[in-house]
């Protein structure tokens, strides 16, 4: 019995061992954390000015776009960073490093849509003038986090333009429904997900006593989470001007209204989604049949940042 449990014990002992060799191994293969005070500098150089009305509401106005998009990522940071860093370790598909076993279909899900590739491909051929509002929002955020070190996740800064972009590449999909497909696929005995919904209604002057248009828009998201409603006013010099509901992680509003017009943004469910069951080689359960011929499945490695 004392044999037994010995070898018990090493056993224990060594799977403990591993597991922080893993952790280890993790941690040094993080990309070097950037210099802080150099992302402090980069973040004071924007010209913008956040002021807050008596809801809190923040209302930026900046200079540029880009000084206006750096403030809007200093000012999401500031009100709910743990919920961006969240959606920013989801979006580079590294979200069980924090969360464990439970975000590691959302992890999957990033490889499996190819975000990342897809970003690198088309980032550069992105206008300069947008991809001058994502750099400066990460700089909003770089600039939070350097200033407060103990909220950020070990190879999380720095935050990149590259960055923003993937979250819409990675959202996008999930507007027709896709997660409901995938979960129909990994989980075909669940039970399906109770009805949801959206209204947007616009009334039209000659309907209201006053001559005015009205946007009602209810989109049914969370009060809190990745797709919960952050709501800011976002003003530049060179005439960007909304007010309404943002993501958080993104610099451009999805609900609300400029000067002239509204708009909003709900979910449908085309028919963009195909499945097919694949057929497995029973010699190499590595390898698909496709028009006569088997082929081997592609290899993405895992993400590293």
């Amino acid at each position: 019995m004392r044999w037994i449990l010995r070898g018990v014990g090493g056993l224990l002992a060594l799977t403990v061992l591993a597991a922080l060799a893993l952790i280890v191994i993790d941690r040094f293969s993080l990309p070097r954390a950037p210099d802080r005070a150099a992302l402090i500098a980069r973040g004071e150089a924007y010209d913008v000015r956040i002021r807050r009305d008596e809801w809190g509401v923040p209302h930026i106005l900046g200079k540029t776009d880009a000084d206006a998009a750096y403030g809007l990522g200093f000012a999401q940071s500031e009100d709910d960073f743990e919920t961006l860093r969240e959606v920013l370790l989801a979006t580079r598909g590294v979200l069980a490093r924090e969360k464990g076993a439970s975000a590691a279909p959302t992890d999957y899900v990033v490889s499996l849509l190819g975000v990342w590739p897809t970003v690198e491909a088309g980032y550069p051929k992105l206008p300069t003038e947008l991809r001058q509002v994502l750099e400066a929002y990460a700089d909003g955020v770089n600039h939070y986090a350097a200033l407060h070190p103990e909220a950020v996740s070990p190879g999380l800064l720095p935050v990149t333009g590259k960055d923003i972009e993937a979250g819409f590449v990675f959202k996008q999909p999930f507007f027709y429904g896709l997660d409901t497909e995938l979960k129909k696929i990994t989980a075909p005995a669940a039970p399906p997900p109770p009805p949801k919904g959206s209204n947007g209604l616009a009334i039209a002057p000659s309907r209201n006593a006053d001559g005015a248009t009205r946007l009602l828009v209810n989109s049914h998201q969370p009060y809190t989470g990745p797709v919960a409603w952050y709501e800011a006013v976002v003003e530049s010099g060179q005439g960007w001007h909304v007010a309404g509901g943002f993501f958080p992680g993104s610099p451009f509003m999805l609900h609300g209204h400029n000067a002239t017009l509204g708009w909003a943004n709900t979910v449908s469910k085309p028919d963009l989604v195909d499945v097919y069951r694949l057929t497995i080689n029973p010699q190499n359960k590595n390898q698909y049949r496709l028009d006569g011929a088997w082929r081997d499945f592609e290899r993405t490695p895992p993400p590293c940042a």
